[in-house]
């Protein structure tokens, strides 16, 4: 701004209202949004960072570069910033990052988080699937305790996919025809082949982990539930023969429940209703999304772990963090 133009502004504040005083001074005392974003970006890993190549600790300053400081490894001589090797790499517009993490805790719509973050559609597709690059591959190390495992289905989705009009050359061609939104399947219920299976597992103390399934044999599931589970936790499931085979296999105790038959709490210790109240929750919240592909569900079942973390409410802070 011009020296006159600055005169100009200055005159202009004598006009404003009480209230008005107020907003500009606070808007004065914040911060600028980068510089807020770099700060928290930069104190991250403190102390403890180390080089994102090879792991070495002797690093060096190196400069400064696009608001970031830049360092280099003693060891294999590489430079790189508070942002190499995570899913925000060489992303732009730093500036309205923090609010691109508020309309994910939100929940906007992609069109939404486009108007309030100023940016294109595809922009706003792109951020959100970077920023859940993170929480998607974050899973519990290990459940302990009484755990509960129960699968839930989404529908299979190709949407988006461009697969029917300009399949690859080397592409496999889809199964079915392409339908359009809400347009009926000719019959009741959908087929098995047509739902996608999602293992849910959570223990008493909410912590939960999940995986996309291939398919509902005790191999497929084993492969997924295993490394989550802790050596001493009794796992709870339904009575078919898959949980009982894995709880064998790893040596834990097993707690079926005849769910068919009606059985809901055995020595008012056993269930799987926290597991099934967090299977309607996800549902529910997923609905608002008409719809999402197959292909993107594991980023999405990545953040409704990373809002179930927070039962006080996520902050945008800790959706940025949750992304590097």
């Amino acid at each position: 701004m011009k020296a006159d133009e600055f005169q100009v502004l200055v005159g202009q504040v004598s006009h404003l209202s009480q209230r008005q005083r107020a907003t500009l001074t606070r808007l004065l005392s914040e911060p600028p949004a980068e510089e807020a974003v770099v700060a928290l970006l930069e104190s991250k890993d403190g102390d403890a960072r180390r080089c994102p190549h090879c792991g070495g600790e002797h690093l060096h300053a190196w400069g400064k570069a696009h608001g970031l400081r830049r360092h280099r490894c003693a060891d294999c001589r590489r430079a790189f910033n508070a942002l190499t090797g995570t899913p925000l790499a060489r992303l732009r517009y730093k500036e309205r990052w923090l609010t691109h993490g508020e309309a994910l805790r939100d929940a906007l719509s992609i069109r939404a988080t486009a108007e309030r973050c100023d940016v294109a559609v595809s922009t706003s597709f792109r951020w959100r699937h970077r920023f859940l690059g993170g929480a998607k591959t974050k899973q519990p190390t290990q459940l302990s305790g009484i755990v509960e495992a129960d699968e839930t289905f989404f529908r299979r989705s190709f949407k988006g996919s461009r697969r029917w009009k300009k399949p690859a050359p080397d592409a496999t061609p889809p199964a079915r025809k392409a339908r359009h939104r809400a347009t009926k399947p000719g019959r009741r219920g959908t087929p098995l082949g047509e739902l996608v299976p999602v293992l849910i597992a959570r223990d008493r103390e909410r912590i939960t982990g999940d995986a996309i399934l291939d398919n509902m044999t005790a191999r497929a599931i084993g492969a997924k539930l295993m490394p989550m589970l802790g050596p001493d936790v009794l796992l709870c499931g339904d009575a078919s023969g898959a949980y009982a085979t894995i709880a064998a296999a790893a040596g834990i105790r097993h707690g079926p429940l005849n769910t068919a038959a009606g059985e809901r709490v055995r020595d008012r210790v056993f269930h799987i209703q926290n597991v099934n109240a967090y299977d309607s929750r996800l549902k529910q919240w997923m609905r608002r999304f008409n719809g999402v592909a197959t292909r993107y569900l594991d980023s999405y079942l990545g953040w409704r772990r990373l809002i179930e973390r927070a039962p006080a409410g996520i902050s945008a802070q800790e959706i940025l963090l949750s992304a590097c």
